[in-house]
């Protein structure tokens, strides 16, 4: 009879071993607990460890975060190659989850992904470097891990966690800017995340700031991240090297003349000690930073902008000018009030954290199910009990 009630048990429990392991697998399950119940709020999710995923196109770091936004521990592979099936970048993912799962107490997962995610956070539409295409990334997940998996944007995820532990913090309309290889972006407002009606608004760096500019890889021309992202940035710099330009000079000779070893973190570094070359093309980004957020704050008209990515580490050699810029630019200047621009502050975990933090959501709704399944199972383990303490009176 105990044999039955141990069974009994496991599958009331979602099939787990009374020592924590899933039937069939040799690692304890990712989610152990059942917690009380928990408040209704948007803030007061539970504050149980959650971890969070960011894929790009040559990392996935994991890590898992607590309630606070505190990193307990994260861990980071490459990205598998972009031509492989996109169940070898799905294995990847489970691997760094069941790895973290051996020493932390898991809830839910939340995946930040560097593409365009449909509007019920399950498919990746179309992910620029990897070989994802209608890919249902949330459903296959979640089925391997047995806990509820969230999927969203990077950029939504990392506005997120800026709004909620970093340099958003307060504000009720805010703007993130995250500007990399390309430009991505968010938009929030009341403690919401704005998507757009199929997932994939965001995307400012495909507006287009000059007619019949620059060609973008995205088949336009003149879109805004030709003219202010990382991208932009070495592409002036290589351009200006390879003219053998007098004012190229002094990164030419810090990479020995291989032009391809010319980089956005050593344009940085150089402007930085001073070079004026690399400081005049950080101007010029951060010009055309100011001019999109002068664009973005006449269509929004959000209280603070967020200027996140690899590009903002450059702080206010291109932050100043693109402050400068977006006064120069704005709409009623002189008779409005001014957005603040500000430089994120978690840098380049912030996509990781807002993704585990937004994941805090669903696993207050996972919590609900297991705690109404163990309530059934004890309910009946009484009735049982009951009947058997009646047989044994007669």
């Amino acid at each position: 009879m105990s044999t039955y009630r141990d069974f009994t048990l496991q599958r009331a429990l979602g099939s787990a071993r009374a020592g924590g392991a899933p039937i069939g697998s040799g690692r304890p399950t990712v989610l152990r607990t059942v917690g009380t119940r928990e408040r209704r709020s948007l803030l007061t999710a539970p504050r149980v460890p959650t971890v969070g995923i960011d894929i790009g196109g040559t990392k996935v770091m994991a890590g898992v975060v607590d309630a606070d936004g505190n990193i307990l521990e994260r861990v980071r592979t490459e990205t598998p190659d972009k031509s492989k099936s996109p169940k070898v970048v799905e294995d990847t993912i489970v691997e760094l989850v069941l790895d973290l799962s051996d020493r932390h107490d898991v809830h839910a997962v939340g995946i930040g992904a560097a593409g365009w995610v449909d509007a019920d956070r399950n498919r990746v539409l179309f992910a620029p470097h990897l070989s994802w295409r209608n890919e249902p990334l949330r459903d296959r997940l979640s089925g391997r891990l047995s806990v509820p998996v969230l999927v969203d944007n990077d950029a939504n995820t990392a506005a997120w966690a800026e709004w909620r532990f970093g340099a958003g913090r307060g504000e009720d309309h805010l703007v993130m800017i995250t500007l990399g290889t390309g430009i991505g972006g968010a938009i929030l407002e009341d403690g919401q995340v704005k998507r757009g009606k199929y997932g994939v608004a965001g995307e400012f760096g495909h507006m287009q700031v000059v007619p019949g500019g620059h060609r973008c890889p995205c088949g336009n021309r003149g879109c805004w991240e030709q003219y202010s992202s990382g991208n932009a940035l070495v592409r002036e710099a290589r351009e200006l090297a390879a003219a053998d330009s007098p004012v190229a000079y002094g990164i030419i000779e810090r990479v020995k003349g291989n032009i391809p070893d010319i980089t956005g973190p050593l344009i940085t570094e150089l402007a930085r000690e001073g070079d004026a070359m690399c400081v005049e093309l950080l101007q010029d980004i951060g010009q055309w930073l100011g001019v999109g957020i002068a664009n973005l704050a006449a269509a929004l008209d959000p209280s603070c902008f967020v200027i996140g990515g690899g590009v903002s580490a450059a702080d206010d050699l291109l932050i100043a000018p693109a402050r400068d810029a977006f006064r120069r630019h704005l709409t009623g200047r002189g008779y409005r009030p001014e957005a603040r621009i500000a430089r994120a502050q978690l840098g380049p975990e912030a996509g990781m954290v807002g993704a585990a933090d937004l994941a805090r959501l669903v696993a207050r709704r996972f919590r609900r199910a297991k705690r109404r399944r163990v309530e059934r199972y004890e309910r009946y383990e009484r009735y049982a009990e009951s009947r058997r303490s009646s047989r044994e009176a007669l």
